[in-house]
């Protein structure tokens, strides 16, 4: 009987790996000596960076979305099927709606989710774009702003480290170009004492914020939110009125990792250079599901599936995992104004942000397009 390789999500970092499984170990998938399973939970693999684009309508959703089997190789065998229970000491058991699923190596990828109803209020008093229905609600109500004030807040942890910054640039270029930002007050709030808890960043966003006229209160974690009287309170005791809130809501790891207790929040404990779970030879861990001191991020996703992939077919081949991955994270940052910048890093090296330009909001813009060559573990 062949070896079972299970990937749990089909999101970019099980989609790559999966991909990348297939074309390295294409003979002994032919052969039956291999098999290779991706559990996913819809048929629709959608690029998230981009649903920061559509509230400013600067893309539209079907441009950032495909069938998933589209953009995986033949050779995978994919499957929409929720997954329910994780055996992993025992009978090495995947279980699942429609069926179970015997594995020898198992890749869990199960990605993060963000959670609103974890702030009071804050699913009917507030906005956010980490899902196309949420971004469609925040694009829909800024169509219709016309000035007042916007607050913009965070909880943690939550992916893209970038994100708040992001938003809250790209914000103000938009209010300028629909002619209201004379009439709007924008208003960041962040969770620690300065606007980044990348120092390198944060001292890159002060003089930004302060040309572009936004106000900023730091030390400021959301508590709640009254929908009703439009103010949101935070557990340092400061409460801020709001004409629109936009918030990246804190995030949590997938209901199944949750539900089987893997770890807690949902992050799965995961050696930090070999990508296994740990205490597991057999299990993987890659994308936002880990629990590794890095950036959840579509690209931290994309450099460890390169160096997890090379893992486990050394474990499929009875060999040891030896490839290590250095916590490699590049982070695109839309600054407004047609202009970006980037962060790279990776465990031991802090990132120092350049200068916007257009150039690097041009290379974002190319790689948006890009995109399905990298899920498709080609780019």
């Amino acid at each position: 009987m062949g070896k079972k390789i299970v990937i749990l999500g089909s999101g970019i970092a099980g989609t790559i790996v999966a991909n990348q499984i297939a074309r390295k170990l294409s003979a002994e998938l032919k052969s039956g000596s291999v098999s290779l399973t991706l559990l996913g939970n819809t048929e629709t693999h959608s690029y998230q960076p981009g649903w920061l684009y559509l509230p400013f309508d600067l893309v539209r959703p079907e441009e950032i979305k495909r069938p998933q089997k589209d953009i995986l190789d033949p050779m995978v065998h994919f499957i929409v099927d929720p997954v329910e229970k994780i055996d992993i000491p025992g009978q090495k058991l995947v279980s699942a709606a429609k069926r179970e699923y015997p594995f020898d190596v198992l890749v869990i990828a199960t990605g993060s989710v963000p959670r609103p109803d974890l702030i009071p209020g804050l699913e009917k008093g507030g906005h956010w774009f980490y899902t196309e229905e949420g971004a469609l609600k925040l694009r829909e109500a800024l169509r219709h702003f016309q000035g007042g004030k916007i607050v913009v807040a965070m909880g943690v942890p939550h992916k893209c480290p970038v994100a708040p910054l992001e938003v809250t640039l790209m914000l103000d270029n938009y209010l300028r170009t629909k002619g209201v930002r004379e009439k709007t007050e924008v208003f960041y709030t962040y969770p620690v004492g300065a606007l980044h808890t990348i120092p390198a960043v944060a001292q890159w966003a002060g003089p930004v914020f302060e040309e572009r006229g936004i106000r900023s209160e730091v030390f400021f974690n959301m508590k709640e939110v009254d929908p009703e009287a439009k103010t949101l309170t935070s557990l340092e005791g400061s409460t801020v009125p709001f004409d629109l809130l936009i918030t990246i809501p804190p995030h949590r790891g997938a209901k199944v990792i949750l539900d089987n207790n893997l770890g807690e929040g949902g992050w799965i404990p995961t050696n930090k250079q070999t990508l296994q779970m740990e205490g597991q030879e057999n299990v993987f861990v890659v994308g936002d599901t880990t629990n590794l001191p890095v950036s959840k991020a579509g690209s931290t996703a994309h450099f460890s599936a390169d160096i997890l992939v090379e893992n486990v077919i050394s474990v499929i081949h009875g060999e040891k995992a030896t490839r290590l991955y250095d916590g490699k994270v590049f982070c695109f940052i839309e600054t407004g104004k047609n202009q970006a910048t980037y962060i790279s890093f990776n465990y031991t090296n802090p990132p120092s942000p350049p200068p916007p330009t257009s150039a690097i909001h041009w290379m974002k813009l190319t790689y948006n397009r890009l995109y399905w060559l990298t899920a498709r573990g080609i780019l």
